[in-house]
């Protein structure tokens, strides 16, 4: 069975979602003969390489005030907590994920997509750096266990694996995902959003079941 997960590392709800998947996964009787593919979603390409502070860009993306961007990211942090999530509130940059996607795309390509993307939520969200730092970037990588050279490779050619971060984006333009995490499996079913575990528990047990019908 193949899950899809299209998501960015900017997005919050996608470090809750992989979280719950996760756990949904772990006690699912064939997750040995689940594969699990991360594809790439940009939720704002256009920022080019600025890196307003995350309350800040929530604010003018949202039309909040201050006080209300705190907020939602102050309950946003609850959540992750509930859910065994390390949130930091205080700091953290927001700007384009064009090359993290590239990266998680090398990584693939190693078998350690997973890894890479799980240790790059955790450096946005639970670590006083800024992901969209190069040397960060790299020093994540490697802890992945990326070769540093192919690493800064990749990283300063810009064309360096773009084409599978834009093929992602057209699959996802063409399924109709417009906001993520988005899970898709075998292409027949689709959940958005960070749902609870029992509610990827239940689709996982369904798409089983009419795959390999008893």
């Amino acid at each position: 069975m193949h899950v899809e997960i299209w998501s960015d590392i900017s997005c919050p709800w996608c470090f809750i979602g992989k979280a719950r998947f996760k756990k949904a996964l772990s006690a699912f009787l064939h997750q040995d003969r689940v594969k699990v593919t991360h594809r790439s979603f940009e939720l704002d390409p256009q920022l080019a390489h600025t890196r307003p502070t995350t309350g800040a860009a929530h604010a003018k993306k949202y039309g909040l005030t201050p006080a209300q961007a705190r907020a939602a990211e102050e309950n946003l942090a609850g959540i992750a907590r509930e859910d065994g999530l390390d949130y930091l509130v205080d700091f953290r940059d927001h700007g384009n994920t064009f090359d993290l996607h590239r990266l998680l795309h090398l990584a693939a390509t190693r078998g350690l997509q997973d890894e890479l993307l799980t240790l790059f939520y955790q450096g946005n969200f639970a670590t006083e750096r800024s992901i969209y730092d190069s040397e960060y970037q790299v020093e994540i990588a490697v802890r992945a266990g990326l070769d540093e050279a192919e690493v800064r490779a990749v990283l300063a050619d810009r064309r360096a694996y773009a084409s599978e971060v834009r093929k992602d984006e057209s699959e996802a333009a063409e399924l109709g995902i417009t906001s993520v995490p988005f899970f898709v499996i075998d292409r027949t079913y689709g959940l958005s959003g960070a749902q609870p575990v029992e509610a990827f528990a239940e689709v996982l047990g369904r798409a089983w079941a009419e795959r390999r019908p008893s």
